[in-house]
């Protein structure tokens, strides 16, 4: 019984712990979206403190401003592409490497992987020549594709570990049926990694959406490539901020990237509990 009450107390613990660690990340973004609601010299006088006179002016003249919707699909447009060659390439590619083990798809393993390592910082201004020679900058598209580079490290990474977990008997019976490969990764071990991808899906739709250097770097210069991000960004300036702005667009753009989380949060625990017990 005494143990029994240990393992209660810890838990307890445990919960209140990550629920006030929860609540210290969770309220600046609170903070943002309670602000996005106030006229600016509420929010430059008491930031913390409820609205007194709600209004939706801020929202309305941010969708106006930026131009909400040409943004949104921009935003949209560049996080699919993305997406799509990160899930198809890093899966293929850990599908590959897993069952056809030896020395030389180890040191390509290597290879993929290791930009995980490497800081963008050190990189962005060699990538930012290398895609104006290729006439990929200032293009939604060549954004798009340079989030491949970027996020098949870590994807391969995670698919490879998962790809362990499946059986080579699958496989082999396919081969026996006469599948190729491309047919027995297309029909038959795509669907069984559902779990992982839907993981990979929305850790990157929340990088990628939300992301802000990059976009700075490779589309900044049009108003028609911008990304909603970069739009909320020149309501910072040096001299003077419109806070209140600045906040009502911040909260227009990260709430979609909310949205799509809440909704498949649980596709994350599912990759991870079926990682834990297949491993």
């Amino acid at each position: 019984m005494g143990m029994k009450k240990k393992a209660m107390m810890g838990r307890i613990l445990l919960v209140t712990l990550l629920t006030l660690v929860s609540l210290i990340y969770i309220y600046p973004v609170f903070l943002m979206f309670m602000n996005s609601f106030k006229p600016f010299g509420e929010v430059v006088s008491d930031p913390i403190a409820f609205p007194k006179q709600p209004t939706m002016e801020n929202i309305t003249y941010v969708v106006n401003k930026i131009h909400y919707g040409s943004l949104f699909f921009n935003n949209v447009f560049i996080t699919v592409i993305g997406i799509t060659g990160i899930v198809f390439f890093s899966s293929l590619a850990a599908y590959i490497l897993d069952r056809r083990r030896n020395k030389v798809t180890a040191l390509i393993y290597a290879l993929i992987i290791t930009p995980m390592l490497i800081p963008f910082q050190t990189i962005m201004i060699t990538l930012l020549k290398a895609m104006n020679i290729l006439h990929l900058d200032q293009s939604r598209v060549g954004l798009g594709i340079q989030y491949w580079g970027f996020g098949i490290p870590m994807a391969s990474f995670i698919f490879y570990n998962f790809m362990k977990t499946i059986p080579k008997e699958i496989d082999e019976s396919a081969m026996i049926d006469g599948a190729s490969t491309w047919r027995t990764y297309r029909s038959i071990i795509f669907p069984l990694i559902k779990p992982v991808t839907f993981t990979v899906i929305v850790l990157d739709v929340m990088w990628i959406w939300n992301d802000f250097l990059l976009p700075l770097l490779m589309v900044n210069s049009s108003n028609k490539t911008k990304t909603l991000v970069l739009a909320a960004y020149t309501f910072v300036g040096q001299m003077n901020t419109k806070w209140q702005y600045a906040m009502a667009a911040m909260a227009l753009t990260v709430l979609p990237s909310i949205i799509i989380f809440i909704i498949l949060q649980k596709y994350i625990v599912e990759g991870v509990v079926a990682g834990a017990v297949k491993g």
